[in-house]
């Protein structure tokens, strides 16, 4: 039989494709058959499953939270519909999939999320057949800041591949942005009003049934089910070490004893930075300069007790989750059965600041008047930008949250909790030592964060405070941690010389460069460092001096507040533009910056490019068009954050 080809979908001759909800459906033609080509493709939409995958790479939990969202409005319409992060779906069977919306967030330079990248690599492929997402419809959020010169980048980008490989896009990609006054809602409120009325258009609703009213509470994700309190205490409800480990990973973290924790700045510096190690004897970690290790914070002892009290929770009460519907998986990092404590102190995170899903799901526990109107106003479209002046402007927590709304706190069902509050994320850390210098061992340097708003108590960093407070000299203290591979990769040639740009604890990630190639015998190192003093701030100064004085290291420092007017490190590279152009040009250096990613990476990258143009003679396109160049084969690379 002769085939013809559609769309990258190849069906007999003498056979229409009909596209009908995801699907090429093949009708027979017939003299006259207009109506009844209608009626066969009508009959098999109608036999078509309403199904709906939302599929999210998150960093920081807002993509994951906005895909939930999708998943609680598809449930309402009836619709079968599964949320998943992106590297957790098979992505063999994309190709089966009817309906998708991607909801996805850029990081860094234009990165995808870390739970993402697996299917990024997948996507981008270039043995993908051009027609093998003929079948799906699909549509795509995307969630960024447009005050990053990549904006959006990754849904942009993912949005034409998907067109590329034959998928029918249901609406143009939405772009959020949380620069605006009503931060990503301002697009997302009509885009997904929009995208309801195309899905119900493929999929109508089944006869007799209606869209579930906002005013109905869906059922929870799990029930909690408490065992009898004379129960005896079950056994491995905690994680036991075992002998045989795997590498360490999210799901298997490695308990790693800390072995010292030093502050690395003056006692007198507003800024408290700690340079942290831990022991890692045999736990088959691994890692190269450059590489992070990401780390499992948790809730402080107070808070925990606070919330316990506030929600009227026996934080000794052992539990089991099962889930409500069938398939559902459990959540891996919870041991079965579970305390309360455990519960509280290394899973809900009460510390971030709640998002418009918490207070829409908290007002249908409210038994007060008042307290229902506020937080429905606050889960309202309208009602943004009071939030964010009650929420995200000052950054007050989940925890104080739930203090503000005492009677609705109280009436929140148990079951409830993982819809109300999102897990506690594990928080990365550029590795700052090599195991060629420090064996068995991994230092971090770490800034802790804590800051004023309009609220009284200050704000403080989950993670950094909690390592901050812990003391190896009172005991054993171990922190759950795996590593991962960083975006940064090192020249392997070693006579290649390096560019490291790294102010405040930028500097970290060059840290471990610098031990990892004095350890290898290689010179041609070249340090910009910054910081506000000299005396208060210098980190690791001895340590970079005695490098220095033994020739593997050329150091420019640059104290911002140690006169009149303000020095960075994007005026030392200007001044020794001469030396950067000869390392540029004849040593094929490579360049690296790492560091706060608001002003710091735009100004470097002028310098460069100042560098390019006075000592290379290239025109100021020319110049930005060969750094662009530097950044495509490697040969630049940045690592930074907000």
């Amino acid at each position: 039989m002769e085939n013809s080809r559609s769309q990258g979908c190849t069906y007999p001759v003498g056979m229409r494709a009909v596209k009908r909800a995801g699907m090429c459906i093949l009708v027979p033609p017939c003299p006259g058959s207009g109506d009844k080509e209608h009626s066969v493709s009508l009959l098999l939409l109608q036999m078509a499953e309403r199904k709906l995958l939302v599929l999210f790479g998150s960093q920081t939990g807002t993509a994951q939270d906005m895909a939930e969202r999708i998943g609680r409005e598809a449930t309402r319409r009836h619709l079968q519909c599964r949320v998943e992060a992106l590297d957790s779906c098979d992505l063999a069977n994309l190709i089966h999939e009817p309906l998708v919306v991607f909801v996805c967030a850029t990081t860094g330079q234009g990165d995808p999320p870390d739970n993402m990248k697996m299917f990024w690599r997948f996507l981008f492929r270039k043995n993908l057949p051009p027609g093998s997402l003929c079948q799906l419809d699909y549509a795509v959020l995307g969630l960024g800041d447009s005050s990053y010169p990549k904006f959006n980048f990754v849904a942009k980008k993912l949005h034409k591949r998907v067109l590329q490989l034959g998928g029918n896009p249901l609406l143009p990609v939405a772009l959020g942005d949380d620069q605006h006054d009503l931060g990503p809602d301002a697009v997302v409120d009509p885009w997904l009003v929009a995208l309801w009325d195309k899905i119900l258009a493929l999929y109508p609703l089944p006869p007799g049934l209606e869209i579930i009213s906002p005013d109905t509470r869906l059922p929870p994700k799990y029930t909690l089910h408490y065992l009898p309190e004379d129960s005896p205490p079950p056994e491995g409800a905690l994680p036991q070490p075992t002998a045989l480990r795997a590498v360490p990973s999210e799901l298997r973290p490695f308990a790693a004893p800390v072995v010292s924790n030093q502050r690395v700045t003056a006692q007198s510096h507003f800024q408290d930075v700690r340079l942290i190690e831990f022991d890692i004897t045999g736990s088959a970690i691994t890692f190269s300069a450059g590489d992070v290790v990401m780390i499992q914070p948790q809730n402080c002892p107070e808070d925990v007790q606070q919330f316990c009290q506030l929600l009227r929770l026996d934080p000794d009460r052992h539990f089991v989750l099962k889930p409500t519907e069938p398939g559902t998986s459990l959540p891996p990092l919870l041991p079965q059965p579970c305390t309360i404590r455990h519960l509280v102190t290394h899973y809900l995170d009460i510390s971030c600041v709640p998002r418009r899903s918490f207070f829409e799901l908290l007002s249908y526990f409210s038994t007060n008047e008042l307290e229902r109107e506020k937080l429905q106003e606050f889960s309202s479209a309208q009602g943004q930008e009071e939030l964010y002046s009650y929420c995200n402007r000052p950054r007050r927590t989940t925890l104080e949250a739930l203090w503000d709304f005492p009677h609705t706190t109280c009436a929140i069902p148990a079951d409830y909790l993982l819809d109300l509050i999102p897990r506690i994320r594990p928080r990365a850390f550029s590795i700052a030592s090599s195991l060629l210098a420090h064996p068995d061992r991994i230092q971090i340097l770490m800034a802790v964060v804590q800051y004023k708003t309009r609220l009284s108590k200050p704000r403080r960093g989950l993670c950094s405070t909690w390592l901050a407070s812990l003391n190896p000299e009172q005991g054993d203290v171990r922190v759950p941690l795996w590593v991962k591979k960083g975006g940064m990769k090192f020249p392997a040639d070693p006579a290649t010389p390096v560019i490291m740009i790294g102010p405040g604890t930028g500097v970290a990630p060059f840290r471990a460069a610098i031990q990892e190639r004095v350890a290898q015998g290689r010179r041609g190192n070249c340090l910009f460092f910054g910081c506000r003093q000299k005396s208060k701030d210098f980190y690791c100064q001895a340590e970079w001096e005695e490098l220095v004085a033994k020739g593997f290291l050329t150091l420019f420092t640059a104290f911002s507040r140690d006169q009149e007017e303000k020095v960075y490190v994007q005026h030392r590279i200007q001044e020794n533009r001469r030396l950067v152009w000869e390392l540029l040009s004849t040593g094929n250096a490579h360049v690296y910056l790492a560091g706060n990613a608001k002003q710091m990476p735009v100004a470097v990258a002028e310098a460069l490019q100042s560098v390019l143009q006075l000592e290379g003679g290239l025109s100021p396109s020319e110049a930005e068009e060969h750094l662009s160049a530097l950044e495509r084969s490697q040969r630049f690379q940045s690592e930074t954050w907000s």
